[in-house]
């Protein structure tokens, strides 16, 4: 695989990576946004057999662009089938028939929790009232994993979430089966700066790997709490030029 000069930004690099995270033949529940991007990347390069599933009903979507909404009618025009929606919650999320639940956030703390409904202490009157939870609680309860894919700032990395939207390690290793929720959880973040993953011990977010021309100090200056680093980080590789096209590609299609 050829590199490029650095010649792409870093939400570039952010969408190839979390696009290299999946893998051909997985069942994948597709959040709109940077999940969208990332899923449909990977379907593109590496993973041509990836089934992309939308909470609209959509089941095997192959669109030739970017949807704009999980209502979008491309979604049902590529799809292997259409669906109503209470079958793809109640036949395919909860009984542990997807295999990754791919994210966005707002806000993520260190246990992989997510908030998408109000920013601030006061849910009667929040600073910022969030689009709210949509179908995301019952993805990141029930997926056999779930990915998470989000800017990282300060704002965003928090060392608690004002509201606890979806259920990640809650306040740690346990919690989840306390609940009886069937899936792992968030098992990868990936950001525009790296990767993080829970420590086994404590289900607590660990930074492991920095994208290419990153430093710790700048995923640490970006993160809410006292990020732990792997003994072991890894770098990710820069995108090839096949993936830089592929993913341009994708964006500039109307």
């Amino acid at each position: 695989m050829t590199t490029v000069e650095r010649t792409y930004t870093s939400d570039e690099m952010m969408s190839v990576a979390a696009a290299r995270a999946l893998t051909g033949g997985q069942r994948v529940f597709v959040g709109i946004g940077l999940p969208s991007t990332a899923a449909n990347l990977a379907r593109r390069t590496h993973a041509e057999d990836l089934v992309l599933i939308y909470e609209s009903g959509t089941l095997g979507s192959k669109p030739t662009r970017l949807p704009a909404s999980i209502g979008d009618g491309i979604l049902a025009d590529t799809a292997d089938a259409v669906i109503s929606v209470p079958e793809v919650f109640n036949y395919w999320l909860q009984p542990g028939r997807i295999d990754v639940g791919f994210l966005g956030a707002a806000q993520l703390d260190k246990f992989g929790n997510i908030n998408t409904t109000v920013i601030g202490a006061d849910y009667a009157d929040p600073k910022v009232r969030l689009p709210g939870a949509g179908g995301a609680p019952e993805i990141a309860a029930n997926c056999h994993e779930v990915y998470v894919v989000v800017r990282q700032s300060k704002r965003s990395f928090v060392e608690q979430v004002d509201f606890i939207t979806s259920f990640g390690h809650g306040r740690g290793k346990g919690e989840r089966e306390k609940l009886g929720l069937p899936g792992a959880g968030p098992t990868l973040v990936i950001t525009d700066l790296g990767v993080m993953r829970p420590d086994p011990e404590t289900a607590e977010l660990v930074l492991t790997q920095i994208h290419d021309g990153v430093t710790v100090e700048q995923v640490k200056e970006a993160t809410g709490w006292d990020l732990k680093v792997a003994p072991e980080l890894e770098t990710t590789p820069p995108p090839t030029e096949a993936e830089l096209t592929a993913l341009r590609e994708l964006k500039a299609a109307k």
